[in-house]
């Protein structure tokens, strides 16, 4: 921790006090751009959005449900499942595409290099040959580095990025034409340079691009190209065909429809229904015949016997017909699975710290550097990744006997496949008729080829040769994982876990005697423990893994194994996946709240401070409104002004039941007394914005602070829109925060539209002569509303009405103040709400809660309130 100012502290490991010291909550932290001291957590950012996939019931909307009948609803129904299957198809031809030239690239590229090594092995060349191989990789990798800088968030895997979007945050150009190109271009020349990283992560994130995109008709990038498509215009479709994209492209990547289906439902997706589980397994099950039927015809001639299934195949896993005692694994095996699982964690565990650690450095330090440094960081990995490869090969390799186990002549079709590609890729550098260089076996291929050899090659691997493979791997794997390239993680750690695995199985038959061990059964279970450790996935993970052995049998240690490796890394940190989305600061909403978090109430973490417009308003009122805010709802309001003491004087009975109304009631003024109060015994930035009499001024000699400066200037009180009720200094804190009656929630963008198309009437006129839009009309403009700060509003008379009833929300879902936090984010969670109004039991609105009242780190810091103010 840093040390405390003031004039005592007393400071040691775990704590820190002092007399005068000021502690900053997690919100103001945020507002200044700071971290936490004492864990150096990046904070949740409030620039993000949240997607709208409430449905919007107002009169244009129902408008459309009167002219729906069971004919069209079927209509859309099948449009709908028409665009499931397109968007299969095409995240195939995605797959097939960026698998295609990567086999092209990388071929043509150890071609070369192997024949010179070949030659220059006699002749003393083999600088040349380096040199060959260095100009080969860093060409490539410097066309991966230029496509991210043309489109940032191209840049890695692409999975944080649509597990966010699948959680409800709009997170933004991740799902742009522009970024599908990129990425697609990019992580071919990424892998073909011989980077440490896999296609299959990539494969997700142009899934969900393909999803997005395809039902819209139309593209930002393509803007002179316009389809009349009248379907699917709201983030709630979107959303859909998403996570539909997103399980296709895992569905091609592996070759497991399931496992996609369920990565979708894990991973990303916070909102399910049974009619997407139907749309989604459709859709990955298209990706992975589209990939199979074109990939088994282009590389066997063979078209229609669907051969290969996925981009990355594990390989039929069988025993030698020669060796009688093998057998797949046995219930003895269990434990050395379960110790692997723990060991998988550990690892998995140090992978995540050692990333998280660069990850910030390069936040801080290259990041901000003009985008060149990031071009040369990248261009740097690659070449100490080449010098790395081209040396272990050449020196640290043992020539090692081949086995004569490998002729599968009358075996079945795919093991034949299998056993080919194997032998195809075996690399004899230095080493005598019958022999083989194991390290570069593993350097010197493609990494697929290198997991393949790990779990099929019958002959053995020295355990130095595992252990330095496994090493290099792991640190420059980790180095890589994060720079400005396309780059995927799945791959990289089944690798680097295969080789963990294959060495645990090497010790177990050399020096334990274990003699039943079926050598490519522990590299798989090693690969499922590193990789799980790494992500942090069990149910899609075990499927996926599943599907890709073929082997039903794997099931029960694979899973295992898994939950192992997951629970072992949870203890130390969270899931690569989850660091990086925490790294970006994105308001991500876990499963469920802490069990404590019920302590707190809906009035504890809602918003009191509202921005609200009248159900006719002027338009200067709605300009002034949007260009001064950033927020994107907007409750619509009556005030309350009735004066009850008249009531309370007649009868006993009737002024009892209104104390008790007024006393259970909660109010804005009274949470907001209630809040300021509490101020003195824990400096909340909500808490210190708003003073009534009570609050004592600070010395007017001390001059202000930054945060103090930008939180008054952030929750001054809105002024009323009536010009001759403007607030006053004078005013009470019931005066400030007056009662409001809740009609319903109006988004910015259904305002910027009813501005744009000039919805208005005069004073003199009635509301009923201003001019009705459509549903279509409304959403014309979807996804990428008018900016009101671009609008030229000069035609429009300030003066003018516009009457927001018909276009407004006047049935959202809203919570009473008592509601505790867990039904909050439960309900809010559960139904992917944007805004959730805050309720008291007479209809008047107290607050609203959004995500960012509902992250770990806001509710922390409201229970540390909480603890403080009992």
């Amino acid at each position: 921790m840093a040390g405390c100012r003031g004039s005592l502290c007393c400071c040691c490991r775990w704590c820190c006090c002092c007399g005068e010291r000021e502690t900053r909550t997690p919100e103001e932290l945020t507002i200044l751009g700071e971290t936490q001291e004492e864990e150096d957590e990046i904070l949740p950012r409030k620039d993000y959005e949240s997607l709208d996939y409430d449905r919007c019931i107002n009169d244009p909307y129902l408008e459309v449900l009167e002219t729906m009948d069971n004919k069209k609803g079927r209509r859309y129904e099948a449009v709908k499942w028409m665009m499931v299957f397109a968007i299969g198809v095409c995240t195939g031809l995605v797959g097939l595409f960026v698998d295609f030239f990567v086999r092209l690239f990388t071929q043509l590229k150890f071609g070369v290099v192997q024949a010179s090594v070949e030659e220059c092995s006699q002749k003393g060349c083999l600088a040349l040959s380096l040199l060959e191989l260095l100009g080969f990789n860093l060409t490539f990798v410097f066309f991966a580095s230029l496509l991210v800088l043309i489109e940032p968030v191209a840049a890695g895997s692409g999975i944080p990025e649509i597990k966010c979007y699948l959680n409800g945050v709009k997170v933004p150009g991740i799902v742009r034409l522009r970024t599908l190109l990129c990425k697609v271009f990019g992580v071919l020349f990424s892998v073909a340079g011989g980077l440490f990283v896999g296609k299959e992560g990539p494969m997700i994130h142009s899934g969900a691009v393909v999803g997005a995109g395809l039902p819209q008709f139309q593209s930002l990038s393509l803007r002179k190209i316009q389809f009349n498509f009248p379907y699917f215009r709201s983030d709630r479709d979107k959303r859909d065909f998403v996570s539909a994209g997103a399980a296709a492209g895992v569905a091609a990547a592996f070759g497991a429809p399931i496992g996609g289906t369920l990565f979708s439902l894990e991973e990303g997706s916070s909102f399910w229904n049974q009619g997407l589980t139907w749309k989604v397994l459709f859709c990955s099950m298209s990706a992975t015949f589209t990939l199979n039927f074109f990939r088994s015809g282009i590389q066997f001639g063979s078209w229609g016997s669907f051969q290969l299934p996925g981009l990355l195949n594990f390989g039929e896993f069988k025993c030698s017909d020669s060796d009688k005692k093998c057998h797949l694994w046995t219930a003895m095996d269990l434990g050395f699975f379960v110790m692997m699982g723990v060991v998988g964690g550990l690892l998995g565990a140090t992978f995540n710290c050692l990333n998280k650690r660069l990850a910030k450095y390069r936040v801080r330090n290259v990041h901000p550097k003009p985008k060149l440094v990031r071009v040369l960081e990248s261009l740097l990995v690659s070449l100490v990744t080449t010098v790395v490869v081209f040396v272990a090969s050449m020196v640290l390799g043992e020539c090692r006997q081949m086995s004569s186990a490998s002729q599968v002549g009358n075996d079945s079709f795919a093991l034949q496949v299998t056993s080919e590609e194997v032998n195809s890729s075996i690399k004899t550098f230095f080493c005598p008729n019958e022999t083989y260089n194991d390290m570069a076996t593993l350097f010197f291929n493609s990494q697929e080829s290198g997991i393949l050899q790990l779990f099929h090659q019958d002959s053995t691997f020295s355990p130095i040769t595992l252990a330095l493979f496994f090493v290099l791997y792991f640190v420059l794997a980790c180095w890589t994982y994060g720079i400005s390239v396309p780059s995927g993680l799945f791959v990289p750690s089944l690798l680097c876990g295969a080789a963990f695995g294959r060495l645990v199985a090497n010790i177990l038959k050399s020096y334990i005697g274990l003699g039943h061990i079926y050598s490519g059964t522990f590299a798989l279970i090693g690969a499922a423990a590193f990789l799980g450790g790494v992500v942090r996935m069990s149910i899609s993970l075990t499927v996926i893994l599943i599907e890709s052995t073929s082997e039903i049998t794997y099931g029960l240690p694979i899973m295992v194994t898994l939950m192992v490796a997951k629970w072992t890394g949870d203890f130390f940190n969270k899931g690569i996946y989850d660091i990086h989305v925490g790294l970006r600061g994105v308001p991500l909403l876990e499963w469920e709240t802490e069990v404590e978090m019920d302590k707190l109430r809906a009035s504890d973490i809602m918003e009191p401070n509202l921005t609200y417009v009248y159900p006719h308003t002027r338009i200067q009122s709605l300009v002034s409104i949007l260009r001064t805010t950033v927020h994107h709802a907007f409750p619509v309001v009556t005030e309350n002004r009735g004066n009850e003491k008249e009531f309370m004087k007649g009868n006993q009975l009737i002024s009892n039941n209104i104390k008790y109304k007024k006393c259970s009631i909660l109010t804005r003024a009274g949470e907001q007394r209630r809040r300021s109060q509490s101020m003195k015994s824990y400096p909340s930035s909500e808490l210190r914005n708003v003073c009534d009499e009570h609050v004592t001024s600070e010395d007017p000699g001390e001059k202000e602070d930054l945060l103090q400066q930008m939180l008054e200037r952030r929750y001054t009180p809105y002024p009323n829109l009536y010009p001759d009720q403007s607030p006053s200094e004078d005013w009470t804190m019931e005066e400030r925060f007056r009662p409001l009656t809740f009609h319903g929630l109006i988004l910015r963008s259904q305002l910027v539209t009813l501005l744009v198309r000039g919805v208005c009437y005069s004073e003199s006129q009635s509301s009923a002569s201003q001019p009705r839009l459509s549903y279509a009309e409304m959403a014309e403009d979807y996804p990428r509303y008018p900016d009101i700060h671009d609008l030229d509003l000069t035609l429009l008379n300030p003066r003018m009405i516009v009457d927001v009833t018909p276009y407004m929300n006047p049935a959202p879902f809203t919570v009473s103040p008592n509601t505790h936090v867990s039904q909050v984010f439960n309900l809010f969670r559960t139904m992917g709400l944007r805004h959730l109004p805050v309720v008291n039991a007479v209809g008047e609105i107290v607050g609203v809660i959004t995500r960012h009242n509902l992250t770990r780190e806001f509710l922390q810091a409201r229970l540390r309130q909480h603890y403080q103010t009992l």
